[in-house]
Order: structure tokens, then C-alpha cells, then sequence
């Protein structure tokens, strides 16, 4: 467990450093200018010498190479920069920003892994029936609608249309943070919700569906069929674990996908979590909070693809078999 936890280690660093590389060369040759980015509107009425004290205040001075360098020193202290759009440090955005992202994504992430895996199962066990069929155009369909086409589509006809839901933001506009009663919070997180839940239930009842007639068809469970189990008590003794593993596999490897969807459905609801805060940071030009933001998102996605291997073990004791044998 200890050299897989450092072989896991090393490849996330390695990742880093790559990303990192990556996106600073991105970002850094991008057209926007981060002094305009910084000054904004007033940029037409500052001096030469104003540009270009603030040029070396914030480094912009140096070559790129030297920049960069300057980062990662910087990050190895703890310092992730300060914003230049929202002039705060970029781990205090990246806290105050994840706060919101993290209900949004974490909802979204146990509905769409629930009714995935139970939309699967009703699929598998009704093989070539109205409701396979059905379920499998459901999640066809679902998996080829973008994200932000599907939000405006729930905004258009639930907040516009019906006015059941609020149009977007997190809370009433104008309202305190101490004033925001917990209906209306989760009146502002329905649509958002929705947007990527419904969306990422297709792969998983793809998926699970797939596994479970691959199950339903193997020589084991046609010996238990042959000793008179059915139904419930056949799946549950010898489906479960086997489509169970798989599943959970692909829901955590979804992480990318879930911080990806996110950042579109931030944009359509004006939710104000990182999807917003990095999109900001791309068109701004604002490299320090961008970079942040990147670094935090590959560690999020990582976490859950090594929560992954780590329940393979759990699940199924044979893949710990099999690493002590290594």
C-alpha cells in the first residue's frame, strides 16, 4: 500500500508540473492584457511610468521563463499569487469559490450515481423490453446534449416560462448571507443541479446495463438459476458486487467530466463557484488565479480516481490478493 500510495504520489507531481507548464504557456501568450485586466476601465488614464510600475510590481516585466520559475517557487512556499481581477489571494478565492462548487458538484454527483446505477440495473435485468428500450434512448440522447444547451433549455421553460425556480445565482440578488433562509438556497440549486445530474446519469446506466447482461449471461449465474434462485435474491447474492465495482470505478473517474460540466452549467445559472471564477480568470488574463484554479482541479480529479483504486480493494479482496502476489 505504501509504494502504491508513492507511485500514485509521483504521478501526481509529474501531472503538476506538466499542467502547469502547460497552461502558463497558454495563458501567458494569450492576446488579453493582464495590466488592462488589473486597471480596467481607468487603463486610457494611466501614465507610461504607471504601466510599468505595475508591470514589475506584479513581475510582468521578466521573461517569461523567469516568471514562471518565480511561480513554482512561490507555490512550494504556499503562495498560489494574488488575482489580478479580484485583487484577493488566489487560495482564498479558490476556498470561497469551491464552498459553492462543491454543493452544486456533490449533489449532483450522488443523484446522477444513483439513478445511473438503478436506471442500469432496470435496463440489464429487462433486456430488449419497452423500458430497456426507453432507458437506453434516455441516456443516447442525454449523452450527446451539451450541458449549457440543456440549462438554458430548463432556464427557459421552469424559470422564464413556469417562474417556478429563480433564473440563476446562488441566493435572492441583494440579499445578506445571514438573511438567505435554506428554502431559497435550495430553491437557486434545483435547475443547477438538475443541469448535471440528468446529464451524468447516461454513462453510468449505459455502463451498469452493459455489465449486468455481461453477468446475467455468465456460467455462474446460470448454475444458480439452474439451483432455483431468481429474481432479487439472484442479483443481490451474485450481480451486485460483480456490476457494483465497475460502477463505482466510472463514477469517480467522472470527476473530470462533473468539474467540466460545472463550469458551463456556473456560467448559464451566474452560479458563483469555480467555474465562474476560472472562466473569468481565462478572458481576463488573470494567470496567477487560472494557474490556482488548474492546479486545484487535477488535484480534485486525481482524489477521486485514487478513491477509486482504493474501493477496488475494498469491494473486491481479490485485487489485494493480487498486489501482494506483485
Amino acid at each position: 500500500m505504501i509504494k502504491f500510495i508513492l507511485r500514485k504520489t509521483g504521478k501526481l507531481a509529474s501531472l503538476l508540473i506538466a499542467i502547469s507548464l502547460l497552461s502558463f504557456i497558454l495563458v501567458s501568450n494569450s492576446p488579453e492584457d493582464p495590466v488592462q485586466s488589473y486597471i480596467g476601465a481607468e487603463i486610457s488614464r494611466i501614465s507610461p511610468e504607471q504601466r510599468k510600475n505595475i508591470e514589475e510590481y506584479w513581475g510582468l516585466n521578466r521573461s517569461k521563463p523567469e516568471q514562471y520559475l518565480l511561480w513554482v517557487k512561490a507555490v512550494f512556499q504556499g503562495n498560489l499569487g494574488e488575482s489580478l481581477i479580484y485583487r484577493k489571494p488566489v487560495s482564498e478565492i479558490i476556498l470561497e469559490r469551491f464552498s459553492a462548487s462543491i454543493v452544486l458538484m456533490g449533489i449532483s454527483w450522488l443523484l446522477s450515481g444513483v439513478f445511473g446505477f438503478l436506471l442500469g440495473i432496470l435496463a440489464g435485468m429487462n433486456e430488449g423490453s419497452i423500458l430497456d428500450r426507453f432507458i437506453k434512448s434516455y441516456s443516447f440522447i442525454m449523452a450527446s446534449t451539451p450541458a449549457f444547451w440543456f440549462g438554458l433549455l430548463l432556464l427557459m421553460v421552469f424559470a422564464a416560462w413556469l417562474n417556478w425556480f429563480p433564473v440563476g445565482l446562488a441566493s435572492p440578488a441583494g440579499s445578506l448571507a445571514g438573511e438567505v433562509s435554506l428554502i431559497d438556497k435550495l430553491k437557486h440549486l434545483v435547475l443547477p443541479v438538475a443541469t448535471l445530474s440528468i446529464g451524468g446519469v447516461a454513462s453510468i446506466a449505459l455502463h451498469t446495463r452493459e455489465k449486468i447482461i455481461e453477468v446475467l449471461n455468465s456460467e455462474f449465474i446460470r448454475f444458480a438459476k439452474a439451483k432455483g434462485e431468481r429474481g432479487i435474491k439472484l442479483f443481490w447474492r451474485h450481480g451486485l458486487r460483480n456490476i457494483s465495482l465497475p460502477a463505482i470505478s466510472l463514477h469517480f473517474a467522472s470527476f473530470g467530466e462533473l468539474f467540466g460540466g460545472a463550469v458551463l452549467t456556473e456560467q448559464v445559472f451566474s452560479y458563483p463557484g469555480l467555474g465562474q471564477a476560472i472562466v473569468k480568470a481565462g478572458l481576463g488574463g488573470d494567470v496567477p488565479l487560472l494557474l490556482g484554479i488548474t492546479l486545484f482541479s487535477v488535484v480534485f480529479i486525481f482524489v477521486g480516481n485514487f478513491m477509486a483504486d482504493l474501493l477496488y480493494v475494498v469491494i473486491d479482496p481479490r485485487m489485494k490478493i493480487k498486489q501482494t502476489h506483485d
